[in-house]
């Protein structure tokens, strides 16, 4: 129930001030300015709010989006309990796989291109689901590019460095239960201590720190005047979203149940020599599902390559050699490259998807440099900021009307390398399982 009572305006009673408490020139490495700007120092303080509570008018825009939680549970009650009397109704089984479409499963793949869609719209996530976590990690990297995604990259290393997808299960739990901890740790940073205990943090005490306001935020560490943007954790729960259901995934290749109507998800190498096939020649072309796969299984190549170029063209730097060099590698084989056995095709694939992510870790621990220090990177190390393309792609670190884009050193626009960089990771990832040969 919406309280009708108008918030009562002004200072209230329980409400405090700092400012009396502001600390000597010397015993803080906050500028004058900053401080004049900090919520310790600014004004009156409510500790009600730091437990979430404010006064605002109207009443419904404090409570709309608790509202729209309420609908959408509500929404979801309905549906699924509609669902449960329609099938007591007319006595039905529910579906084990709880998909949308219950007659398609495996065998109706190939069939035509209904069917196909009807398939992935069932089971595109028990197929391309650690794909899309590893994407949703390097989107994660990409949005922050702060110390904190550091972590987020040593993990995305250690799961592609077990490479069988047995051993990726197996360490996913553990993966689940970091991102859980991880996520609780960056909430309690959001939230800090209370400003009404009129206490700074012990990084702002002393003027001798050599830390700045630009490196409290590439830390993420808790601050009354560059406070940590909550806002990131969205992509980190969107993260943690999408490896929940991938664990899901992993228990239900495990039933019985799960490969008889979605498959399996088999990395072995060896299926070429396996007799039973079920996937009907595709090469003469019979159906437009079967002039689909052959655009992509024969075409995704050289479409990989034009990403992995236009990545290695839009910005001139060391980085960007390497992916020109491992283009012209890969034109040299051509289509041949597919006709190699398994391993050796995969070797050559591993080494250009490692060498993406060893840049995109290398991109964000520059990100120290390029965003905290940006001003002394352009007035002493001008070489470093061209041969590495260093580029700050997140706003609020400096005043980039104060940073002259085509002065001396100059920082660049970043967006085409962060799009290039993401879009070359998508592009690899779904090329990393052997595509199952055709039956003859």
């Amino acid at each position: 129930m919406v309280n009708p009572l108008h918030p009562i305006r002004g200072e209230g009673a329980d409400s405090q001030r700092c400012s009396p408490l502001q600390p000597l020139y010397n015993s803080t490495n906050l500028t004058p300015e900053e401080m004049s700007n900090s919520t310790l120092y600014h004004g009156p303080l409510d500790p009600a709010n730091w437990f979430g509570i404010r006064k605002g008018s109207p009443s419904l825009g404090y409570i709309q989006n608790h509202l729209l939680v309420l609908v959408l549970l509500v929404l979801e009650a309905v549906v699924y309990r509609r669902q449960e009397y329609y099938r007591k109704k007319h006595q039905l089984a529910a579906p084990v796989t709880e998909t949308i479409f219950e007659d398609i499963s495996r065998e109706h793949l190939d069939q035509g291109l209904v069917s196909c869609a009807k398939y992935f719209l069932n089971y595109f996530y028990y197929k391309f689901g650690l794909e899309i976590c590893f994407l949703m990690t390097v989107n994660v990297i990409g949005q922050r590019m702060n110390f904190m995604v550091i972590l987020h990259g040593c993990w995305l290393v250690v799961i592609l460095t077990r490479r069988r997808r047995a051993a990726i299960a197996h360490l996913w739990p553990k993966y689940c239960l970091f991102l859980v901890i991880f996520l609780i740790t960056q909430y309690l940073l959001c939230v800090g201590m209370p400003p009404a205990l009129c206490v700074d943090y012990p990084w702002r005490w002393s003027r001798n720190l050599p830390i700045n306001s630009a490196f409290i935020k590439w830390l993420y560490l808790p601050d009354f005047f560059v406070a940590p943007t909550s806002t990131h954790l969205i992509n980190d729960f969107m993260l943690l979203m999408c490896v929940a259901q991938q664990w899901r995934v992993f228990e239900a290749e495990r039933t019985e149940e799960w490969l008889q109507a979605a498959g399996e998800n088999t990395d072995r190498l060896d299926l070429e020599r396996d007799s039973h096939n079920p996937t009907p020649n595709f090469i003469h072309c019979r159906s437009y599902l079967d002039m689909a796969k052959v655009v992509v299984f024969r075409y995704l190549f050289w479409l990989v390559l034009v990403v992995v170029f236009i990545t290695g063209a839009t910005r001139i730097s060391v980085f960007g050699l390497g992916y020109l060099l491992a283009c012209f590698y890969l034109l040299l084989f051509g289509t041949g490259m597919q006709r190699k056995p398994a391993r050796a095709r995969l070797v050559l694939w591993d080494c250009l998807i490692f060498y993406n992510i060893t840049v995109i870790i290398s991109k964000n621990m520059l990100s120290l440099l390029s965003c905290v220090f940006v001003h002394q990177m352009q007035d002493n190390f001008c070489w470093a900021i061209q041969l590495f393309s260093l580029v700050c792609t997140v706003k609020g670190y400096y005043d980039r009307e104060l940073v002259a884009l085509g002065g001396r050193g100059g920082l660049g626009a970043a967006l085409p390398a962060l799009v290039g960089f993401w879009g070359c990771k998508f592009e690899l990832l779904p090329d990393l399982p052997a595509p199952l040969p055709p039956s003859q």
